[in-house]
């Protein structure tokens, strides 16, 4: 399988975006962001993309406060960008269920097990932390049942950051 990569200057960090050469399969900030970036698998190669222009131009949007739509798994539908994402079953019901919170909306993992079926709000938060594409599939919007932030990836400061973009 191919595997590009592309790099994005955003105001939390370097983000990088990859792809299969179709579709989206990883966004994750950059060891020289604000938080550390989890494992990726080797680069292959390194182009430019049409999905690498349309994230782009997605995350531009972002991060100027504009309200963004979510990415969508499988097949394109209604101008949102196709993600691959990486994962057993249950993660795939997981970040499935991220893709329904809207922007500037928080939900915590407890909720978001109700809503893939699950008792097990710990599970659900270990597939929340294994998203591969951050961002278009927005676990930085979950939270803990007492509102505090959680967890996140790429560290608490950019999870912070990043729900602060989405208040109005």
């Amino acid at each position: 399988m191919n595997h590009y990569t592309a790099t994005y200057n955003s105001p939390v960090g370097t983000i990088v975006i990859e792809s299969d050469g179709e579709a989206l399969t990883g966004l994750r900030f950059g060891a020289s962001g604000i938080g550390t970036a989890p494992y990726s698998m080797p680069t292959q190669a390194t182009s430019s993309l049409p999905i690498f222009d349309e994230v782009q131009r997605w995350l531009d949007d972002y991060f100027a406060g504009k309200q963004t739509e979510n990415a969508v798994i499988g097949g394109k539908t209604d101008g949102r960008i196709t993600v691959r994402p990486r994962g057993t079953m249950f993660q795939q019901r997981v970040l499935q269920a991220l893709l329904t919170i809207p922007y500037g909306k928080k939900v915590c993992y407890g909720e978001l097990a109700q809503m893939v079926g699950c008792k097990s709000a710990q599970a659900v938060g270990q597939a929340v932390g294994a998203n591969p594409i951050a961002l278009l599939i927005p676990c930085h919007r979950v939270i803990t049942a007492h509102g505090q932030l959680g967890g996140y990836a790429y560290g608490q400061e950019i999870k912070k950051r990043l729900l602060n973009i989405e208040q109005p």
